[in-house]
């Protein structure tokens, strides 16, 4: 965008999503739909108390990452001391600890669902704080960077567990997820932007990170008190 101007950076992305769809009709396998499926079944999904708070661990325990990462270019500049022409190699750093938290997330969810949605959130709030305390030093900048991203991890737990608690209505679960996110972007960016504006400085996101994070993880944690009163009434 620096180089070519704003109007590349829109280009550059528009072709990568014109590969990506090219990737999917290529290799995604083509699978019928569901001729029984209809928007009141899909509709179905609301009624589950087990979606809600999976949805509500995406919007609260999620927002930390947003809170830190909407302002992480000034926090990297007047924090970290970095320059402005390195802060794009940053962002590829945390981008690169979104591929590793979507592969450790996806490998902890094969081991056990609900165990890897606790420990994902548990490291973002750890990842959190570190960058709080720990900003100050480029190198750990760059730690901080990964982990951030890194805390990703969370995602193939809860998505997996939001289909599988939606029963007959995934295709709704699976898109409400994504405005579980969106939610969790705008209040991130929201209380970090507080959190800066009252004076407290660029690395104040991470406290309101860590925050959104317990908040998350306890929200997390009635889901599994749900989860284990309905498998007693159950047996």
């Amino acid at each position: 965008g620096q180089a070519l101007g704003w109007r590349s950076a829109f280009a550059i992305v528009g072709g990568i999503s014109l590969m990506t769809m090219v990737l999917i009709w290529l290799h995604v396998p083509r699978d019928r739909g569901d001729p029984q499926a209809t928007p009141l079944r899909e509709l179905s999904a609301l009624g589950s108390l087990q979606v809600w708070l999976l949805l509500g661990i995406c919007a609260i325990g999620c927002g930390g990452m947003f809170a830190v990462f909407t302002y992480i270019a000034p926090a990297l500049t007047q924090v970290a001391g970095v320059s402005v022409a390195n802060v794009p190699v940053m962002l590829s750093v945390f981008g690169a600890g979104m591929i590793l938290g979507n592969i450790v997330g996806s490998r902890l969810a094969d081991w056990s669902l609900t165990r890897a949605i606790g420990i994902a959130l548990v490291f973002n709030v750890f990842a959190y704080i570190l960058f709080y305390f720990t900003m100050t030093s480029p190198w750990m900048a760059i730690v901080n960077v990964l982990f951030i991203g890194g805390g990703f991890a969370v995602v193939p737990g809860v998505q997996t567990r939001l289909m599988d608690v939606a029963g007959k209505a995934q295709t709704l679960a699976a898109a409400l997820s994504h405005s579980a996110f969106n939610f969790a972007n705008a209040l991130g960016a929201w209380l970090g932007g507080i959190a800066i504006a009252a004076g407290y400085g660029w690395t104040s996101p991470g406290l309101v990170g860590a925050v959104l994070g317990i908040g998350g993880f306890a929200i997390f944690l009635a889901s599994v008190l749900v989860d284990r009163r309905r498998t007693g009434r159950v047996a």
